[in-house]
């Protein structure tokens, strides 16, 4: 509770232009995200309509992570050149008409093929979207807004979720992804409302007043000094995809194929992990300004093993449910530090594109997860050592690579 009310103490001390700035990058997360999970809550009825087996239609997932690289740098380069606020527009309203196009997809091999542009689209939103919101905001706090906006994606999750157990027996799939459109509506809210990044305005100024300052070899030298860094982004970020996508990807699968548990109440089962998701990431984000961003990743990490038991091997929904919850506030609880500790970590010139680039691509090295999951559990006949194991690998190498990480909590954002 009063975590909760120094949160809204700083959000109140906040301009009003930080304020929009803030909420137009959370709900960019947000809708990305909810367009990203409708599909993962649709896999069953998807494969049943296209006659496939579940692991066919979560090659959709593989392909979405797998190009989403392809839009961290794509949209990065541009918002880095051209500014965040066009960009991140332009970027939520390319996911918002894709994933329209995919209700209307005549096959599984064209949904594939939508899947793979949404990747693009998807790709470039968190990036672009924290670097807009970090450059705006002020230093102090920094690490609860980060678990805050980070949540974005658990709330996304929750309105598929809801959307999911409340329509889709009367809109199915495909009406599902035509409600999924309705992110578009938001870039008239960016237009109206959100300041572009003062941060990257300065840059500017700079870089027309002195062009030199800006040279293609200045550019290079910098960016090769930041080469150890990004690479150990880019390995950080492997290990928090597996943690994320490892333990939700195939789980509403595996409630309904394994468990045999209806969708009204698979949907509900997710509404509840969201909400925890969202807690975890606020309570690790503002611990992350006490403790430090990596000893707040370290024990949200460690302590998602102690939900193995419930979360896996419950032989009732609320068993299911509760291990749910437990986990997922942890999962998320990590991931609550990761746009402060990567924003911090990351020069002002390329923080649209090195950050979300790092982040899209330990997403493209574990594309195959869901897709790999779901093969194992088809073969063993068991979701449950799965998950476990999953869980199990991931959590302690996400320890690992946190504690080999550098401390930069309260960096000025516009160092270079």
């Amino acid at each position: 509770m009063l975590r909760l009310m120094s949160f809204v103490h700083d959000f109140r001390r906040l301009s009003p232009a930080q304020r929009h700035t803030f909420v137009a990058a959370f709900l960019g997360w947000t809708l990305d995200s909810l367009d990203f999970f409708l599909l993962i809550f649709c896999v069953k009825a998807i494969s049943s309509d296209f006659h496939a087996k579940p692991s066919d239609v979560l090659s959709a997932v593989f392909l979405t992570q797998a190009f989403r690289p392809v839009g961290a740098l794509l949209f990065g380069v541009l918002a880095d050149r051209y500014g965040r606020r066009p960009v991140l527009m332009f970027n939520i309203l390319s996911f918002s008409v894709i994933e329209l196009a995919c209700a209307f997809a005549p096959s599984l091999s064209m949904l594939l093929v939508l899947r793979a542009l949404f990747g693009v689209a998807m790709g470039g939103e968190w990036g672009v979207g924290a670097a807009l919101a970090f450059e705006t905001l002020p230093t102090e706090g920094r690490g609860t807004f980060s678990g805050i906006l980070q949540e974005g994606y658990a709330f996304g999750s929750i309105l598929a979720s809801a959307a999911f157990a409340l329509f889709f027996h009367a809109l199915g799939w495909r009406g599902l992804f035509i409600l999924g459109a309705s992110p578009a509506l938001l870039v008239f809210y960016v237009q109206a409302r959100v300041k572009e990044s003062p941060v990257w305005l300065a840059s500017e100024h700079k870089r027309r007043a002195n062009p030199e300052r800006e040279s293609f070899s200045r550019k290079i030298g910098m960016l090769k000094s930041f080469v150890p860094t990004f690479l150990f982004l880019v390995l950080l970020m492997t290990a928090f995809m597996s943690f994320s996508h490892g333990t939700q990807d195939v789980y509403p699968t595996f409630l309904e194929v394994q468990m045999k548990i209806s969708p009204r109440l698979v949907g509900t089962i997710g509404v509840i992990y969201g909400f925890a998701q969202i807690a975890g990431g606020f309570v690790f984000g503002t611990l992350s300004e006490r403790w430090g961003r990596k000893r707040a990743i370290i024990a949200a990490a460690l302590l998602s093993l102690v939900a193995i038991p419930a979360w896996a091997y419950g032989h009732t929904a609320l068993t299911l449910a509760i291990g749910a919850v437990v986990m997922q506030f942890m999962v998320q609880g990590a991931w609550g530090v990761v746009p402060a500790y990567l924003a911090e970590l990351t020069p002002a010139p390329v923080r649209a594109t090195a950050p979300g680039l790092a982040y899209q691509l330990g997403g493209l090295v574990t594309s195959w997860n869901a897709k790999a999951q779901a093969l194992a559990a088809e073969r063993w006949g068991s979701y449950p050592n799965v998950l476990a194991v999953t869980v199990i690998i991931v959590a302690l190498s996400l320890a690992l690579l946190a504690s080999l990480g550098h401390e930069v909590k309260g960096r000025d954002m516009g160092a270079e």
